[in-house]
């Protein structure tokens, strides 16, 4: 393949950045009051924060990912946008309304609020952190390799730009000012994605509609569409429940989706909301697979996580493939620029309350110190740390979430009987048990044997354990549930029109 025209990527690069900082400047009129740095002061409509959800929740795995796992691996890989798509559906029936009823800001928050534990604060928070930050990596990694293959540039200038990006419009307007800029990501994403997909669609036709099969260029045997997640048998079908299990239930314990349902007026608001991210998710999911059925024709196998940066010049020779190419780079830093937004807020969120806020400074001016830890000390990770594969970092994360805050969350918000030792010892558990994988993850590449695949994928067996532990632990330990928790789990539960119907007495 010949260098590519730089020009193109560069000035793609530079529009959306442009674009993103005039959004978030503009948004920034918006933006007075410490509710509106944390949670947009509540007021967001269903459809913009759907649309916004949308921007930060398709991510460097979603835009650069999953058509690299299709054209390496097959279509079994399509699990993953299919876990990512339905996860919101658990979120909507579980967890989306009542949390928005708790009236906190924050994970931590909620989990005090409804234990009222600061110890079990403090463990949410520190997960926060390190999920936020996990999640981050590949973002910034992600940046790094768009920039490398859009223009040339050394990895390192796109996790610096895209940081620089970041920072400065979370500073300047937080949730407010986040929320316009994620809404319009979205739909540029969408659209840097199917204007060339369909172009590259007519190409494929034009030359006859060559079979993925008949190719070499994409590793030269059928057989790759039917590769498993592992090594084939029962590892191969452990990886895709352990995937599936992830997947469906680490979108509730992602911070950066969860605070985004603090913006909603209401809980009915809240589940509107859902239901449109589900569309959007669903419509947008349709394209990436696209791209990897095509790269199987005239793609690499060996350059996977850039198959969509590169195959527009593949297949179209010329100036219309660099066009093509700039626009989908557009698109692609658009998903880091949203998504590592949302997850800045979230991580600033929690340390501005939970460190910095114990301090001197408080509100606004202690979220814009939590905003630089929040995105130096990842960016800095990012340049030191192994090159990890950008949808296999972002499963560890979905990992951890699952292990983790989901089922902190599913029982806070249904069972009365959970309890502060109950919750820190099963976070505790489903932490170390995921987070071995993330360990193992970051100590070697190869899945070898049960107990590299039991690594590679511990949602399966984290995730139920740190259910059990959280049960038998607080059933042993009955005589520590809150005593108001009856009136907490009432407002969990009760819907604003009923709430405001009943008056003040409904909560009792």
């Amino acid at each position: 393949m010949n260098p590519p025209d730089s020009a193109p990527g560069i000035v793609a690069v530079v529009l959306v950045a442009v674009a993103t900082l005039a959004i978030g400047t503009w948004g920034l009129r918006f933006s007075r009051t410490t509710s509106d740095f944390f949670v947009a002061s509540r007021s967001v409509r269903p459809a913009l924060n759907a649309s916004a959800i949308g921007g930060e929740y398709l991510s460097a795995a979603s835009f650069l990912g999953v058509a690299g796992l299709v054209l390496a691996f097959g279509a079994d890989m399509l699990w993953y946008p299919v876990g990512w798509t339905a996860g919101y559906l658990v979120l909507l029936v579980l967890v989306a309304a009542p949390l928005r009823r708790s009236g906190a800001y924050t994970l931590p928050d909620f989990a005090e609020a409804r234990l009222a534990s600061p110890r079990v604060r403090a463990a949410c928070s520190l997960l926060v952190v390190a999920i936020g930050w996990l999640y981050l990596l590949p973002q910034f990694q992600g940046a790094g390799l768009t920039m490398e293959a859009a223009i040339g540039a050394p990895r390192w200038l796109g996790a610096l730009v895209v940081a620089a990006v970041v920072m400065v419009n979370v500073l300047s307007g937080g949730m407010r000012s986040i929320t316009f800029v994620q809404a319009f990501q979205y739909w540029l994403k969408l659209t840097a994605l199917l204007v060339p997909a369909l172009v590259l669609l007519f190409v494929w036709i034009g030359d006859g509609a060559p079979n993925p099969a008949d190719a070499s260029s994409a590793g030269g045997a059928a057989d790759l569409w039917s590769l498993p997640l592992g090594s084939g048998g029962s590892q191969g079908l452990y990886l895709t429940y352990s995937l599936i299990v992830a997947t469906f239930l680490g979108t509730m314990g992602l911070p950066h989706v969860v605070v985004r349902f603090y913006t909603n007026p209401d809980g009915r608001a809240a589940r509107r909301t859902t239901v449109v991210v589900l569309a959007l998710l669903g419509l947008f999911y349709l394209i990436p697979p696209v791209y990897g059925a095509l790269g199987r024709v005239y793609g690499d196998a060996d350059r996977s996580n850039v198959l969509v940066l590169e195959l527009p010049r593949l297949m179209v020779p010329g100036l219309g493939g660099e066009l093509l190419a700039a626009l989908v780079t557009a698109g692609a830093f658009a998903a880091f620029l949203s998504t590592s937004s949302g997850l800045s807020i979230a991580v600033a969120g929690v340390i501005s309350q939970d460190v910095i806020g114990h301090g001197r400074a408080s509100g606004v001016a202690a979220f814009r110190m939590a905003t630089v830890v929040a995105v130096v000390v990842p960016a800095v990770l990012t340049l030191l740390a192994p090159d990890l594969g950008v949808a296999r970092a972002v499963g560890l994360a979905f990992a951890v979430a699952a292990s983790t805050f989901c089922p902190l969350l599913v029982l806070g918000i249904w069972w009365r009987g959970l309890t502060d030792v109950g919750a820190l010892a099963g976070l505790a558990v489903g932490f170390v048990g995921s987070g071995s994988g993330v360990a193992y993850a970051l100590a070697t590449r190869t899945t070898t044997g049960w107990a590299a695949v039991l690594l590679e994928q511990p949602a399966a067996w984290s995730v139920p354990l740190a259910f059990a532990t959280m049960v038998l632990v607080s059933l042993a330990t009955r005589s520590r549930v809150p005593v108001d928790v009856r009136r907490f789990m009432v407002r969990l539960h009760t819907p604003e029109a009923v709430a405001l119907d009943r008056g003040p007495r409904s909560v009792r």
